[in-house]
This record gives C-alpha cells, structure tokens and sequence, in this order.
C-alpha cells in the first residue's frame, strides 16, 4: 500500500483554501464515500444524478483524514482537513497524479477520440508499438492491457480512480506507452483530468450519444475540448475527409497533422484493391498488404501509421507490422460454419457505422452465399470472444 504525505499531494493543486492540517499520510485517494477507510482522501465531486458533497459525513465516519470539495461542511471535523478547491474532480486528477508519481514523461499517453474506430485504433497501436519491442499499456472498450497483463475493462474510458490505479500499474511494470480511448463522456466529466497528453488522434464524428449531449454541436463542442487542452508539446492529427476534422485543431496548442484517403494531407493512403480477405493499400507512397476490409479500416490504419511516425518510429518496420495485424475481437470478423454460412460480427451501434459495414460487404460477397450476422450492440458480444 503506497503512503505519502497530504503537503506533498497538494504541491500541483491550485487550492481555494485549506483548514487543518497537510502534515498527514494519505494511503489512498477515491470519490466513492463506501470506499473509504482511515488515512484516505474522499473528494467530493458533483457528478450528473449524485453530489458527492452530500456523503461528507458518511466519509468522516469511516475515518477520511482529508475532504476535498468545492464548498466547506456546515459542520467541520476538528481532525480532519478540509481542502477547498474550484473543481474537485479536477484536482482529484492532479492528486492521484501526485500520489502515484506519474511521470508522463517517461510513459507517453496517446488519446484516440471520435464517433467509431476508436477501440481499432487504440488496440492496433498497442499491438504495433508492442511488435516494436516497446511495453505498452492498453485502455479500451473490450478490455485494457498491462504489458501482457489483461485487465476487465467496464467503461470506454474508466473512472478518474481506476484510471490513475491502471496509470500506476503500467509505470511500475515499465510501459513507455499508453494507447486509449477518450470518450466524449470522459471528456465531459473530466474524467482524464491532469493526465499530459503526448498525441490526441481524431477519427471521426456522426450522430451519437444526444441522449447524454443533447445536441449534435455540443458533442463536437465536447471532443473539441479534448485537443483545445492538449499541450503544446503534443501533436494533434485529425482526418482531413471528415468535415468536423479541421474544427478539431482550430485552437490547439499542440502541433497539427492530417491524414485522409481523398483530400491534401500530411499522411496519405489509396484503397488499391479490396478482397474477401483484405485490401492492398498504398500507404505513404508504398503498397502494403492488409487483413482488413473496408474504407473505414483503411483510415483506422492509416491513423495507426501515421501516430507511429509521429512518434518517431521507423517507416518501413511499422508497415511490415501493419501488414500482419488482424482485426480486433467484435471489430468485422469473420467467421464460417462448417456448413458453410458466414457471420460477420461487430460492435456497430451508430447508423454511421452500420452503413460503412453494410455497404462493404455486399460488393465482395454475394448475399446469396452467406449470413450475415451484424450486431448492433455492443452487450450481445461476450468479451474475449474467440
């Protein structure tokens, strides 16, 4: 169990005023009251159903040494310090940053946002950055990755706690490396606060989520922000063929690249030919073989080489890689029965992404041929299916 002293926690957060005293140890950090115990801190965050404000006393009683929140107690604990700040969940971020002792210098965190490719995008770069003979770390929809180490994934982007957790685990097993997805709830949420962004990837956006949003400008609003707050020592790389791509990078500080299949760009790639069992693709001037189907795997792809080499890798061994990737599990597979009846799986959940599946495969196999099986969502597939 990690100890490390209150003052110490609180050197990166810009606090509003503090009662009591810093001279403390902390064992753990958490925003759920019921996990709280002796020497931890309980931040109370204001969350969209719940104000975590409300279960200060319950956290006191199951002995929290320190509260943060945005508005002081009626009733102030004589042995307890009371840490007053202008967004808790935010410093909640720089303190578990603090207390772990990340250094995202060492470990380069990559964000990959947008509508549909994120989980592909994401798992390739772990897949190809590991084939480098990197340690990487892997924090998608199906599952997250340690190195090797599989990790039960619950949410697209995890809770601030869980995060930081998996953050601490990666650095302690020497991952240089670490590929995610950013959700547009997280980003909402700011539930990826403080972490230092070495590259944000943008896919694309369509129609998604106005249940939580409410509109379709706020949700672009929203995965704007993402690379608004990104560093300026971080690159940003958007596609260039969607026509929010460029909105994207309006006002980052983090240097801009492109990549598209139709338009000016940084990184380039043409669809040459498209089989039952892939597509040759020409990329960055150079034809390569890849098992995948579908112009929305070439941008996939094309996302994946183009962050390699913005992250310094070289050209002809990462297309050697891609050239024998495979698709992610619930991602477009493939499968045939010994009858002879194929099924083709994917998590496809937008009208966007059904018709990029729909209209791939009829052109390449006849309907009269085969089954098709697509999923519309995502609970119908076990993880880990084979």
């Amino acid at each position: 169990m990690k100890n490390t002293n209150l003052h110490s926690i609180l050197l990166s957060v810009a606090t509003k005023n503090i009662v009591g005293s810093t001279d403390k140890s902390i064992v753990a950090i958490d925003t759920d009251s019921r996990k709280i115990a002796t020497d931890m801190i309980f931040v109370a965050v204001r969350g969209v159903a719940v104000d975590g404000h409300s279960f200060i006393a319950t956290a006191e009683k199951q002995g929290a040494t320190a509260i943060v929140c945005e508005e002081l107690p009626q009733i102030i604990n004589p042995s307890v310090t009371y840490i007053v700040v202008e967004n808790s969940i935010i410093a909640c971020g720089e303190m578990l940053c603090a207390f772990y002792g990340i250094d995202f210098n060492k470990m380069k965190v990559v964000g990959v946002t947008g509508t549909n490719g994120k989980t592909t995008t994401a798992t390739l770069l772990y897949k190809v950055f590991s084939a480098l003979g990197h340690t990487c770390g892997l924090l998608s929809t199906v599952v997250n990755y340690v190195g090797n180490q599989e990790f039960a994934s619950t949410h697209t982007t995890p809770d601030m706690v869980q995060l930081y957790g998996l953050f601490n685990k990666m650095q302690e097993a020497g991952c240089d490396y670490c590929f995610m997805e950013v959700s547009s709830h997280a980003i909402h949420q700011h539930r990826v606060a403080g972490v230092q962004f070495a590259g944000g990837i943008f896919s694309n956006i369509t129609q998604d989520h106005l249940d939580y949003h409410k509109t379709f400008a706020e949700y672009v609003r929203v995965k704007k922000s993402f690379f608004d707050d990104l560093p300026s020592t971080a690159f940003a790389l958007t596609n260039n063929d969607d026509k929010n791509g460029c909105i994207m990078l309006q006002n980052t500080k983090a240097h801009t690249y492109s990549y598209s299949l139709k338009s000016m760009s940084d990184f380039k790639c043409r669809v040459l030919e498209q089989e039952f069992d892939g597509m040759l693709l020409k990329i960055d001037g150079v034809e390569v073989w890849a098992k995948f189907i579908g112009y929305f795997n070439a941008y996939n792809l094309l996302a994946v080489y183009s962050t390699a080499i913005l992250l310094g890798q070289e050209k002809q061994r990462v297309l050697e890689i891609i050239s024998t990737l495979t698709p992610v599990a619930g991602r477009i597979e493939f499968f045939r029965s010994n009858e002879g009846v194929t099924a083709v799986v994917d998590y496809a959940h937008t009208p966007d992404a059904l018709e990029n599946i729909l209209s791939t495969l009829p052109g390449k196999i006849p309907f009269c041929s085969f089954t098709y099986v697509i999923t519309a969502f995502k609970s119908i597939i076990p993880k880990g299916a084979p």
